[in-house]
């Protein structure tokens, strides 16, 4: 373990008087904050599966000449099916995991990097020294143990490296991948499987003439975020997706930096969603695109039945507004329109990114060709699964909200006013466990103590258990951004994270049950998450 990193977390446990309630939570920490020793393996956890995962530098073959180097991670089922673990070969994509509700899974993670890197497991509901907090990552040569039990509904999750102040750096060398989970419900429901059930993870990445990846942090993308100019679909350009003349589920993930996609089919086709970030919603929802923001999830039910062999359908990123930053006196009387950074025209930080596809543009995203005829389809299910929605007045703070404020000045990203620190958990941000809280996202440029204020989007993302969305607000003067996306919002369902608009609030209710001890809630645009829009909070 990264000692320095771990004794300062110690120290503040101590100084704050906590650590007696959090040691439950802490067994691992705290046995490397003492003696030095990565965790070990605990003799009282009976596993059902076990994986090898390994972080390596190498090259895969993406492109014709020159092979790309990448970060990757590779697995082995060291117990269990070999099935749970799909190797992805030609793509700097991590393994696609698939887990089923109810197992215990351990994990031991190598670290063979010439960097300090560690995992989080992106919507799992795990305990807090399992969730992958920056101040668990490991050195070279150290191995990190998992321990956890799949206590999450069906669905699509993911997991990506959270080391700090590089997380966006080192997803876009190649660590990230998918974490499916299924269970009993779900299977018993006619949904397509096998073949016939597709993850899809969306990237924007830039290439040199020398096909290696180009990744620039410089103030402007920094602020606004890396904007790439290639998408890449299951870490590989120029992605065609083969298709029967049936019906498929198609699982889309953002695995994207900071872009945010408006998603159509170009032949003015509606788009079915039947999953969100948490897994299914209770029905099938007809929308005409569909947002997707970094790190969410969106399930597609796509029936091809009617197109005939040889047809080509392409899903595009149609234009919106909103997408890209705009300076402006947020809050101030009056407000500056197009603020000093956008200009007259709106220009903004979106088109000054460097990117060949401008934040909120119009650009193909996937093609789809209907190459073979087939054999048999399924009908969509009018009902999909049950959800007991959560109620604002059983919230322990049901008349008093937990607030979010986001807010952005220069070479600074804020929550509440501060910027990310370790051993900071301040008094509001110290929550009981097995409790409901009553939260919301405000992005109205308040809380940050700066006059100039950047205003633009936030996928904001609270580590832990999934909440649910209940209500939005717009401010006034926001209205024509909101409306340019607000058809493509799924609000049903359970979320781990939530596009919030310049100009808007989200309210969710969030449970924070079984496990004490520290989580995060950031910004999942990477780059505003390494500048520091990124907090811990405290169960106990």
């Amino acid at each position: 373990m990264n000692n320095k990193i771990n004794n300062q977390r110690r120290n503040f446990l101590k100084t704050t008087g906590i650590t007696a309630a959090v040691a439950v939570s802490y067994p691992s920490f705290l046995r490397a904050a003492n003696s030095g020793a990565i965790n070990k393996a605990s003799a009282n956890f009976q596993a059902d599966v076990e994986i090898e995962l390994s972080m390596d530098v190498t090259k895969v073959q993406i492109f014709k000449g020159s092979k790309t180097r990448i970060w990757k991670v590779q697995g082995k089922v060291l117990k269990g099916s070999p099935s749970i673990v799909n190797n992805l070969t030609g793509t700097y994509l991590a393994p696609t995991l698939h887990l089923q509700k109810g197992q215990k899974v351990r994990i031991y993670l190598k670290n063979n990097l010439p960097a300090e890197s560690i995992l989080h497991w992106h919507g799992l509901h795990v305990p807090s020294e399992m969730d992958g907090n920056p101040m668990y990552a490991i050195n070279h040569g150290e191995t990190y143990i998992y321990e956890f039990e799949i206590l999450n509904r069906a669905g699509t999750y993911w997991y990506h490296s959270h080391a700090h102040g590089v997380t966006a750096k080192q997803v876009y060398s190649g660590m990230a991948g998918f974490f499916i989970v299924s269970d009993k419900e779900e299977q018993a429901i006619n949904l397509p499987k096998d073949q016939y059930d597709l993850p899809l993870v969306i990237q924007d990445r830039s290439f040199d003439s020398n096909n290696q990846l180009k990744y620039s942090n410089n103030m402007m993308q920094r602020m606004q975020g890396f904007l790439g100019d290639q998408i890449m679909i299951n870490g590989q350009p120029d992605f065609v997706l083969p298709v029967e003349n049936r019906s498929y589920r198609l699982r889309l993930l953002n695995g994207s930096n900071s872009r945010i996609y408006k998603l159509a089919w170009d032949d003015g086709s509606p788009v079915t969603v039947i999953g969100t970030d948490g897994g299914l919603l209770e029905s099938p929802e007809t929308i005409p695109y569909v947002m997707l923001a970094p790190a969410q999830r969106r399930e597609l039910w796509v029936d091809f039945s009617d197109k005939a062999i040889g047809t080509e359908l392409t899903m595009r990123s149609i234009p919106f507004k909103g997408a890209s930053m705009h300076g402006g006196m947020m809050g101030g009387r009056g407000g500056m329109g197009g603020g000093m950074m956008g200009g007259r025209g709106g220009m903004g930080m979106g088109r000054m990114s460097g990117s060949s596809l401008p934040a909120g543009g119009d650009y193909p995203v996937l093609k789809v060709k209907v190459v073979k005829k087939a054999k048999s389809n399924d009908s969509l299910p009018s009902r999909l699964t049950s959800i007991k929605p959560l109620k604002a007045k059983d919230a322990a703070n049901s008349t008093n909200p937990r607030t979010i404020a986001l807010s952005m000045g220069h070479m600074s990203a804020l929550l509440n006013g501060r910027s990310y620190k370790m051993n900071d958990i301040r008094p509001d941000e110290v929550i009981p466990v097995n409790s409901l809280q009553l939260m919301e996202f405000d992005n109205n440029g308040r809380g940050s103590g700066m006059g100039m204020m950047m205003a633009m989007p936030h996928p904001m993302h609270l580590h832990g258990e999934q909440f649910q969305i209940i209500k939005r607000e717009i401010s006034s003067g926001s209205e024509d951004a909101y409306a340019s996306v607000s058809k493509g919002l799924v609000d049903n369902g359970w979320h781990d994270t939530s596009l919030v608009m310049s100009g808007e609030k989200v309210t969710f209710l969030k449970p924070f049950n079984d496990f004490k001890g520290i989580f995060m809630y950031h910004c999942h645009n990477l780059e505003h998450e390494d500048l520091g829009m990124m907090r811990d909070y405290l169960i106990k």
